[in-house]
């Protein structure tokens, strides 16, 4: 269906008729100073078109000296408008007729580039500001100063106050849309205020335990030693020690194993992280050893340990957590390998011997082929000695 308007054929020729004279009056006369005027363009004889009367229509003799009048020019629909098309009462749609040109009379205008509807680009430059688009000066990145500065006070998660620095949203946007979490960093940062070398991991540790402050804070010391155990451990080789299990347990060698207040004699099967398998006894948790020797070195020795009485009739107890245990860290004998060292065990047992090699969890006494084997755990207390004073058992 087409969208334009349908004009209304116009004549191709226009008529204007002659005023008639009347009886008696004399002729004009063209005066001289007027312009003589000028003879008729003839003009072609209109055809029928369908919808017209089928009588043609004869010219009429256009009257010297009058010009003609204008006919105005037809206004244009508005671009975007969308007219409703002409019923024609006949069954076909008449042709449009040719366009003429009358004489007098302006066609119409284009329309600008900028007006309704014009796809071209806005006036006042790119984006349609004066001057286009400014090219802006990029921020500074906000410090960690500003940042923390800017979280304690709207109470809200770093990331986001670094975001509101950035151009991003807003703090108070985010408590909003978040209201339960900005809840928590309102406890949170409370609990800061209250105690002021309160990290914000620590308060928030705080508040998700339920524990006190000091509560919270000895068990992380706890959990740092034990990292930091964990950690040395790490650091020193153990090769040495379980080499010397190792030949112990494929020899089938008889050794004595000294507890807190007996001692056993039998042979090594197997050894496993935290307990030994013996023949006769069976598995033995490797924290109730205090020592562990050849049956022939420790009968050597035998005869001239010293011992504390009160830690004979009472041995101390061994603590489970490695943080709790007077000596945990092995870098701390690594200083004194080669050097004679007293060791002072927890049932009291005194031992006074050069320093082999240092394990992960154990130390090695005596000489090659001679080792003493004493945990960690079984010491409480440890010195070195000078090279003047009797070794112990020579």
């Amino acid at each position: 269906m087409n969208d334009r308007k349908t004009r209304r054929a116009v004549p191709a020729v226009e008529v204007i008729r002659r005023p008639a004279s009347t009886p008696g009056s004399a002729a004009q006369t063209p005066s001289p100073s007027e312009p003589a005027p000028t003879a008729p363009t003839p003009r072609p004889t209109p055809r029928p078109t369908a919808g017209t009367a089928s009588a043609p229509i004869a010219p009429t003799p256009r009257p010297t000296g009058v010009a003609p009048t204008p006919r105005p020019a037809a206004p244009a629909a508005p671009a975007g408008l969308r007219l409703p098309p002409r019923l024609v009462p006949s069954a076909r749609s008449p042709a449009p007729a040719p366009r003429t040109v009358t004489p007098g009379v302006r066609p119409p205008a284009p329309r600008a580039p900028g007006g309704p509807g014009a796809s071209g680009p806005r006036p006042g430059g790119f984006g349609g500001r004066p001057g286009g688009f400014r090219p802006s000066t990029p921020r500074p990145p906000p410090t960690p100063e500003q940042i923390l500065a800017l979280a304690q006070r709207e109470h809200v998660p770093a990331r986001i106050a670094k975001g509101e620095l950035e151009g991003k949203m807003k703090c108070r946007i985010w408590r909003k849309l978040h209201a339960e979490e900005a809840k928590r960093f309102d406890q949170v940062y409370e609990l800061m205020g209250q105690t002021p070398s309160l990290s914000l991991g620590d308060a928030f540790g705080v508040l998700q335990s339920g524990m006190t402050v000091a509560e919270f804070m000895a068990r992380k010391e706890r959990t740092q030693r034990k990292a930091a155990i964990k950690q040395a451990r790490g650091e020193v080789d153990n090769a040495v020690v379980a080499e010397l299990l190792g030949g112990l347990i494929s020899g089938k060698v008889e050794v004595s194993v000294v507890l807190a207040e007996r001692s056993l004699l039998d042979t090594l099967v197997a050894e496993e992280p935290i307990a030994f398998t013996l023949e006769r006894t069976g598995r033995l948790e490797k924290l109730q050893v205090v020592l562990l020797a050849r049956r022939a070195e420790w009968d050597r020795l035998l005869p001239g340990l010293e011992r504390d009485a009160k830690l004979t009739q009472k041995p101390a107890t061994v603590a489970r957590q490695p943080d709790k245990r007077p000596y945990s860290d092995p870098r701390a004998f690594l200083d004194h390998l080669g050097q004679m060292v007293k060791l002072v065990l927890r049932n009291g047992i005194t031992l006074q011997l050069p320093l082999m090699h240092v394990g992960r969890f154990d130390l090695l006494l005596g000489e090659t082929g001679h080792e003493v084997f004493v945990p960690l755990h079984a010491l409480l207390r440890f010195e070195p000695v000078t090279q003047s004073a009797p070794a112990e058992g020579a």
